[in-house]
């Protein structure tokens, strides 16, 4: 399994060098035809929103995969420093984690992707397929899963091991 998370992070990392280069080369693009031509591009003002959602949503799965994500460890550092408590808490989060991604971002989110697409919403500027454009939001819920599940394994054998 860790091979496999490994393979998911590296592909990830591209991914995300790959989406965020593209989106700089846009937004430089974009200033230039403005500023100096004289002549805003807007083909390279839709793509880069795109590509802001999809960055912003598949950096949020890999960061999550690095345990870089935002914590509110509010209840951590409330909670007595016993190993148990803190472990069996980090699995309650890791739960609720995993019970958010399953319902609001991949099955939503495949909700939306589905009525999108049947609807045949297209982008005005590059008539690309709406449903395309969200579907960053259940693939990275997918990914989000995976890592969660890797974490909820991880902690449980934590939790396991201390009693």
């Amino acid at each position: 399994m860790t091979r496999f998370i490994s393979l998911i992070d590296k592909a990830l990392a591209i991914f995300c060098v790959v989406l965020c280069s593209s989106l700089v080369l846009c937004v430089v693009w974009q200033v230039f035809s403005r500023y100096v031509l004289n002549d805003p591009s807007t083909v390279t003002d839709e793509l880069a929103r795109f590509l802001f959602i999809w960055v912003g949503l598949i950096g949020a799965a890999y960061g999550l995969g690095q345990k870089k994500h935002l914590a509110i460890d509010l209840l951590l550092t409330k909670l007595e420093k016993t190993p148990e408590k803190h472990n069996l808490l980090q699995i309650v989060i890791t739960i609720i984690g995993l019970l958010f991604t399953l319902i609001i971002m991949c099955y939503g989110g495949g909700q939306l992707v589905l009525k999108t697409m049947s609807a045949g919403q297209i982008s005005p500027v590059l008539g690309i397929e709406m449903g395309l454009i969200y579907l960053a939001i259940p693939l990275s819920g997918l990914f989000m899963l995976i890592f969660l599940c890797r974490d909820l394994i991880e902690q449980s054998q934590k939790l396991i091991h201390h009693k």
